[in-house]
């Protein structure tokens, strides 16, 4: 019942808060594991959330050495999770976290305090950015930053799932949505300082979706965020 009331009220928040067709342009970043046993039920939230948020989901590393290696997993991704525990006064990171527009972290399945970060964030003000793909790679343009900011890159697949043979989840079906192959900084920005330049993507990106997010300098609040579903095959 809880998914379903969740569910309604962000259709809500997408048709009264946010003049856009499908998803807000709120960024929910989803830490995570393979082989955390309370991941799972964070990763079904972040499957409901992206139908009205653009999501991201970033697999930590630091559980690989306790009986299952995450295929999805990354150092850089366990190296920006710490960020953000030293940045909201935590003494270590955890999974399932939920980071909601860089402003707002909870436990990755409380899909009460999604509903409402992800509603206080569609309030705000937002950072244009425009994005256009082609075989010439990705066109990015960005308004001028209101202040200093960093503008980032995420190639992420659409869907993945995983038969789990070990660990907390042995015997498990995981199933993911945006899961983040690729991070990385495009340009750090001054404040006022527009964008517009043509960006390579690396081979085998064209079935993957595309996420560009404005955040401010020292991974703080995000200013603006939009999203390239992958093609259709």
């Amino acid at each position: 019942m809880r998914s379903l009331l969740f569910a309604a009220s962000c259709a809500v928040l997408l048709s009264t808060a946010v003049a856009v067709p499908e998803r807000a342009p709120v960024l929910v970043e989803l830490f995570t594991s393979e082989g955390c046993s309370s991941c799972p039920p964070a990763d079904r939230l972040l499957g409901l959330l992206d139908s009205y948020a653009i999501v991201l989901s970033e697999h930590v590393d630091y559980w690989d050495g306790l009986g299952w290696k995450d295929r999805f997993s990354s150092p850089a991704f366990t190296e920006r999770q710490s960020a953000y525990a030293r940045s909201f006064g935590l003494d270590s990171p955890y999974t399932p976290q939920m980071v909601v527009d860089g402003a707002a972290q909870f436990n990755g399945s409380d899909s009460r305090s999604a509903d409402a970060e992800i509603r206080k964030a569609a309030a705000r003000p937002r950072t244009s950015i425009n994005l256009e793909r082609s075989d010439a790679g990705l066109k990015v343009e960005t308004q001028g930053a209101p202040r200093d900011a960093d503008l980032w890159l995420a190639l992420a697949d659409s869907s993945a799932s995983t038969q789990v043979k070990n660990g907390e989840n042995k015997g498990r079906e995981l199933r993911h949505v945006a899961v983040v192959r690729s991070l990385r900084k495009l340009a750090s920005l001054k404040r006022g300082a527009a964008f517009a330049r043509q960006v390579d993507l690396p081979p085998g990106s064209s079935s993957q979706r595309v996420v560009v997010f404005l955040q401010e300098s020292g991974q703080a609040r995000v200013l603006g965020v939009a999203m390239l579903p992958a093609p259709e095959m």
